[in-house]
């Protein structure tokens, strides 16, 4: 990242720039940072931007073989083409040989990295990884956006509203932007505030709902349950989460149990180091591995028995939360 400020503080840039990961926010940021310094916001005729996999290879080879029309450079905008996974022979000679005049910026979320055109890529441009930020870079960064508009924020105030948001920059910003305009008046953010307006994120309630579950508090789980029905969401797709969830728990707990450090617990399993720390490894711990194996199978019967017709969705994943902290209990004492 600190490369494409320093082209951008120089204006000395790459023809051919790769912004890829799981942060939507940094490729979204850094790719309209680049697309501001490349060509004015107004000069639609030398700045195309191609989204999705339909992308026709040959039309952006053609348009990126084409001058300028009065201007300097020619931007092209390639997001979420699958290509970097996928592979494509066009825009492979189009890396390795870019125009003078052009300018390629490629957005992706996933690649791969032993494909030709990845390293093509590298080898000619420059590749930026945007990936989640860990906790200290996420509050220094919340604390950046309230300081530009004048506010601050108690302590307890931001634990609650990363614990609340999660660690999507995104979901953080609109979460933000909600305080700062509710508390249009005020320079404090308190706890309170957050608790009354930030919404928690659905992974975040699935965290709570099964952490209820290992607390062997059924009432709660179901509320929780019934709360994301309420908020319209599908049950099977709470279904998936929940055994996502479990998959995870198992996964820690398995790593942990062979002495697995954290950071290799979390490259293996994609969790932030923050989360893993603080929610994973301790809702894992709560749990016997057998317990976690159980979970993942009754999740896997659930999601059948709504797909053969023999049960409706709703009732299966309330059976599901049901038998779970009842098993929980039952369980207790098995061994590790």
């Amino acid at each position: 990242m600190k490369r494409i400020a320093q082209d951008i503080k120089s204006g000395q840039f790459s023809h051919l720039y790769l912004l890829y990961g799981e942060e939507a926010y940094l490729r979204r940021q850094y790719c309209d940072k680049l697309r501001a310094a490349l060509v004015p916001a107004e000069d639609t005729m030398n700045c195309s931007v191609y989204s999705g996999k339909d992308i026709n290879v040959g039309e952006v080879v053609d348009l990126a073989g084409t001058m300028p029309f009065f201007a300097e450079r020619r931007v092209i905008i390639i997001e979420n083409s699958g290509w970097l996974k996928s592979g494509n022979d066009q825009l492979l000679a189009l890396v390795k040989a870019i125009p003078d005049t052009t300018y390629l910026i490629l957005v992706e979320e996933e690649t791969d990295k032993r494909s030709k055109l990845y390293k093509a890529v590298t080898a000619n441009g420059y590749a930026a990884l945007c990936e989640m930020q860990d906790e200290a870079t996420l509050r220094k960064w919340v604390m950046g956006l309230l300081k530009k508009e004048n506010k601050q924020i108690t302590p307890d105030a931001l634990n609650l509203l990363l614990d609340k948001t999660g660690t999507n920059m995104e979901n953080i910003r609109r979460e933000v932007e909600k305080l700062v305009c509710y508390k249009y008046y005020d320079e404090g953010i308190t706890a309170l505030d957050v608790e009354e307006l930030c919404i928690v994120q659905i992974q975040n309630q699935i965290f709570d709902m099964v952490e209820a579950v290992a607390q062997k508090k059924q009432k709660q789980a179901l509320n929780l349950y019934y709360n994301l029905l309420a908020l319209k969401e599908a049950p099977m797709k709470i279904l998936a989460l929940i055994s996502r969830q479990f998959n995870m728990l198992l996964q820690v707990k398995e790593m942990k149990s062979k002495g697995y450090h954290e950071s290799d617990i979390a490259k293996q399993t994609g969790l932030n180091p923050y989360y893993l720390k603080k929610k994973y490894i301790p809702q894992a711990a709560q749990f016997k591995q057998p317990q976690l194996e159980n979970a993942l199978k009754a999740c896997v019967e659930a999601e059948e028995a709504v797909k053969t017709g023999r049960m409706p969705d709703m009732l299966s994943v309330e059976l599901i939360i049901v038998s779970l902290s009842a098993e929980q209990m039952k369980n207790s004492s098995c061994s590790e």
